[in-house]
């Protein structure tokens, strides 16, 4: 009875989850740029009532072989009427590994500054 009891609530929990991730997702537009199948660029707007607003803007590089090597995330600042930069994610491959590097934006030495309790590192045997 306890088991089925918790597959209940997990499955209550899972289902909310969803429709708080389709209702945020439903407020996104989103407009990507590519090149020869690789999203270069995305920009994506908040739908407040019909009007787009600037929400965030994504830059990607890719390597020789179109892995995604660098992700640089910037926001959009009302105030400043301006894309301010936010997070940069650095990927390197070595053999079946993939280590994501986490960058913060610090405005006082004006460059990315590394998260090392973000940085992980992940075996993927597709690779």
């Amino acid at each position: 009875m306890k088991t089925l009891k918790t597959m209940i609530l997990c499955t209550i929990m899972m289902v909310c989850g969803m429709n708080a991730m389709a209702d945020n997702r439903d407020n996104l537009i989103y407009n990507s740029e590519e090149v020869n199948g690789l999203v270069m660029s995305q920009t994506v707007y908040k739908n407040e009532d019909g009007a787009l607003i600037n929400y965030q803007k994504i830059s990607y590089q890719y390597d020789t072989q179109n892995r995604r090597i660098e992700e640089v995330s910037m926001k959009w600042n009302s105030n400043k009427n301006a894309w301010v930069n936010d997070i940069c994610i650095r990927s390197t491959y070595e053999g079946k590994s993939i280590t994501n590097t986490y960058y913060k934006w610090n405005n006082k030495k004006g460059e990315f500054v590394m998260v090392p309790e973000m940085t992980i590192t992940i075996d993927n045997p597709n690779l």
